[in-house]
């Protein structure tokens, strides 16, 4: 895991802060964004390896946010992970359909996170299109 760089976009700065201090606790380099807009701007100058996309964000939502990743090459083979606390199944289908490589529910469990994270990267992306 050591070194391998997330892009966190999440406008919640408690959810923030948890996700921060859990992944850089477990080696994980991050990158933080508060907004879809300044989430997809930080991506294309950050190079993450991996996205975690909150849904419900100020401006674009986290769906436009990862449309506008999808439509730059260099972010093909970058999972991008939506993180909601809509935990339907009908919200689950639709990250799927959306073309999300993931999902991870809020409240984010601490013990689990990390090794979260490391599956979805060592999984890669699962939504090729």
């Amino acid at each position: 895991m050591d070194g391998r760089r997330v892009l966190v976009v999440e406008d919640n700065q408690l959810n923030l802060k948890l996700v921060r201090d859990v992944l850089s606790a477990s080696g994980f380099e991050i990158v933080e964004a508060h907004t879809g807009e300044e989430g997809v701007e930080l991506a294309a100058s950050c190079a993450p390896d991996l996205v975690l996309m909150d849904l419900q964000l100020p401006g674009i939502d986290g769906y436009e946010a990862l449309r506008r990743l999808r439509l730059d090459p260099r972010f093909d083979s970058v999972p991008v992970v939506a993180v909601t606390a809509f935990a339907m199944k009908e919200d689950r289908d639709r990250t799927a359909r959306e073309g999300f490589d993931g999902y991870l529910v809020k409240p984010i469990s601490v013990p689990a996170l990390p090794s979260q994270v490391g599956d979805f990267l060592d999984r890669g992306r699962t939504n090729d299109r």
